[in-house]
């Protein structure tokens, strides 16, 4: 018997995490399940990472797991909170004893995050992934346990290099068996996800005692069309389908008007010589913003982006585009970005072609990266302070940390200034509570402190990184058979609810349930 289980946010999109477990039924008397004991190997890191959280797990189980993997292991944020975690308590809450591998479809960090929490808590298998992320996991996750673990760099390093010795990266495509066990038998294969560098669907090929069946996980599927990445094809099979939901009951503007909309914005935004505040996630939608910048700048390069009597600039010596600076003021998407650039066979042709034209998209005359903490306050300050129109791109995507708060403290409160997000906001984040209170006037609180909101809030539609409703629908109808059930994840209530009509008007035959 093959039983899917969701670890993630009940109503939401972070801490994603799924369970692929096979049963053996249970027999009068069975121990209960336990969650593992602590790593030993990492020491102090399992007491510290853990808490003080009881750790036994107990309940009495209508079936006992033999064995079974796991799909992510992310952080939560906000107010998103799975049934035992949230972001205030990131433990690993749920027996681990039988899980051979994690899968990682991608390392956005609520995919990713608690995978140091997942070791501390005893995993001791694979890590499997696509070969992009098995470069970019280490990366992400350093960064995760400098900000929200510790400063200890020999800790940091001994967690990283279990990690790195624990990665078993899988090219598109391949086969990969995971156990074979008298319970079962267990086969994984990744698919391009079109989402971020390196994102995959997984297939599984599960083989028990009731029979053989092809269960399939989207991950974060991506939309159509977006830059650098070939979007993702459909599988040939899905017996069980568990896919996402973020914008389940939304479709995405198409990517010419997204960028004639982005350059209208930013044309706005400057014209009285603010900055443009992009709130944007590292790894991502930092590439995919500064691909399509770069494009309008080789599009209109001298055409003017004229500045009002407000500003200190005259209209005579009005902006173009040739000369508008781009800054970039986030280490860690400085990396991602060199690490994009490096993994061009993985870019889409288009992208190819650019480069092979002589084009440069993700490293152009205009961009400016900011890597120190010093260069960063500065840059701060003067731009706060000068009327020196700029477009800034800062960390994180939900203004729940990084970089990006101590330019909205410096900005929010100026009506020069601009804020444009270009993704998903979830409740309870800064971003938000600035997308919802911002065009009324509001106010929001940035650690611990109230800021209100003068400068103008902007959205603008199809720069996330994932699939709309009718892309979603598309690659669930473009499977040549119906997957008998349809699991609907990965979203808000409203977002999974829509998705679900959807999907039994076009498949009444499929079982379409939200767990």
């Amino acid at each position: 018997m093959i039983e899917l289980i969701h670890h993630g946010a009940i109503n939401g999109v972070t801490g994603s995490c799924h369970e692929l477990r096979f049963l053996r039924p249970a027999t009068k008397g069975a121990a209960p399940a336990v969650l593992s004991a602590p790593n030993a190997e990492l020491g102090a890191i399992g007491g510290s990472l853990q808490g003080d959280r009881p750790r036994s797990g107990f309940r009495e189980p209508a079936a006992t797991p033999q064995a079974g993997i796991l799909i992510d292991c992310g952080l939560f944020q906000g107010q998103e909170e799975a049934r035992g975690s949230s972001a205030a308590d990131l433990a690993i809450d749920f027996p681990i004893e039988h899980i051979r591998a994690l899968v990682v479809t991608h390392v956005h960090i609520d995919h990713v995050g608690r995978i140091p929490y997942l070791l501390a808590a005893g995993f001791d298998g694979p890590i499997i992934c696509s070969e992009p992320s098995a470069i970019m996991l280490p990366e992400i996750l350093e960064d995760a346990l400098k900000i929200g673990f510790t400063r200890d760099r020999a800790l940091i390093h001994r967690v990283l290099d279990l990690i790195r010795a624990r990665i078993v990266p899988l090219p598109y495509g391949r086969w990969h068996s995971v156990f074979e066990e008298e319970v079962g038998s267990l086969k994984v294969r990744l698919q391009r996800a079109g989402h971020i560098l390196g994102s995959a669907y997984v297939e599984c090929d599960a083989v028990s005692g009731s029979g053989a069946e092809r269960i399939v996980f989207s991950g974060d599927l991506g939309a159509p069309h977006s830059p650098l990445l070939p979007e993702p094809n459909p599988p040939e099979r899905a017996d069980r389908l568990v896919i996402e939901s973020t914008y389940g009951d939304k479709n995405h503007e198409d990517r010419e008007t997204r960028r004639y909309r982005l350059k209208a914005v930013l044309e706005h935004a400057l014209e009285d010589g603010g900055t443009v505040l992009i709130p944007a996630f590292s790894i991502g939608r930092t590439q995919e913003l500064l691909y399509e910048i770069e494009g309008l700048i080789a599009e209109f390069g001298d055409g003017a982006i004229g500045v009002s009597p407000q500003g200190d600039r005259p209209r005579s010596e009005s902006l173009t585009w040739s000369n508008l600076e781009i800054v970039v003021d986030s280490p860690l998407a400085a990396e991602f970005t060199k690490i994009y650039r490096d993994l061009k066979p993985f870019w889409d042709d288009e992208a190819r072609a650019l480069v092979k034209a002589g084009r440069h998209p993700l490293s152009f005359e205009q961009l400016t990266v900011i890597n120190s903490h010093e260069d960063h306050l500065n840059a701060v300050e003067y731009l706060a302070k000068s009327h020196r129109p700029c477009v800034v791109i800062a960390g994180s995507g939900m203004c729940a940390g990084g970089r990006v708060v101590n330019y909205l403290k410096a900005m929010l409160g100026d009506a020069r200034n601009d804020v444009l997000f270009v993704g998903y906001q979830a409740a309870g984040t800064p971003g938000r509570n600035i997308l919802t209170y911002g065009p009324r006037g509001g106010w929001v609180e940035l650690d611990g402190d109230r800021y209100d909101i003068r400068a103008q809030v902007h959205t603008v539609g199809g720069y996330s990184a994932h699939a709309g409703q009718e892309d979603l629908l598309r690659f669930v109808e473009g499977i040549p058979q119906a997957p008998s059930e349809i699991r609907i994840v990965h979203g808000d209530e409203g977002a999974k609810r829509a998705l679900q009509g959807k999907l039994r008007e076009s498949l009444p035959e499929a079982a379409v349930v939200i767990p």
